[in-house]
């Protein structure tokens, strides 16, 4: 059980309920988010996983699960960020949501690099390896952003 602060404004009329309060200035949200760990563990050990049998040429890749799994991970991870976002109320884009337009950015950062680490293309070795790393380090910056909510570049 995971408790967000959020500013609310003075014309809100929130009673407490369960899982919402309401104290002077800030509401305190709880949100259930046991699956989103999971999914980012889900996420980071399906992407090594694939990289590794991409690399030693593993039938594993062409199997179904393989192919399905890791893009329905992810879409879970999607559908949990989007549902806090709509707790929270903190907004990319804007100067309290400025840590989550960094995560946003190290989220789209891993996508886009991941594709280019796993992709079908013909890549040389360097370009795949580059692009693996780079995508690991967003992720990880990802996750700190999610986890400390203080921006890294102010």
């Amino acid at each position: 059980m995971t408790t967000v602060a959020i500013p609310a404004s003075p014309s809100d009329n929130v009673q407490p309920e369960s899982g919402l309060k309401r104290t002077h200035d800030v509401r305190l949200v709880s949100t259930d988010q046991k699956s989103a760990p999971l999914t980012v563990i889900a996420t980071i050990s399906m992407f090594v996983l694939r990289f590794f049998w991409l690399r030693t040429g593993s039938a594993m890749l062409s199997r179904r699960w393989v192919r399905i799994l890791p893009h329905a991970n992810d879409t879970l991870l999607l559908l949990t960020g989007i549902s806090l976002v709509m707790i929270t109320h903190f907004y990319p884009f804007t100067p309290q949501g400025s840590w989550l337009t960094e995560k946003l950015l190290g989220v789209i950062i891993y996508i886009a690099l991941g594709f280019v680490a796993l992709s079908r293309r013909p890549r040389t070795d360097r370009t795949r390896w580059i692009a693996f790393l780079v995508a690991l380090i967003a992720l990880v910056m990802a996750i700190k952003l999610a986890l400390s909510k203080m921006p890294l570049w102010g």
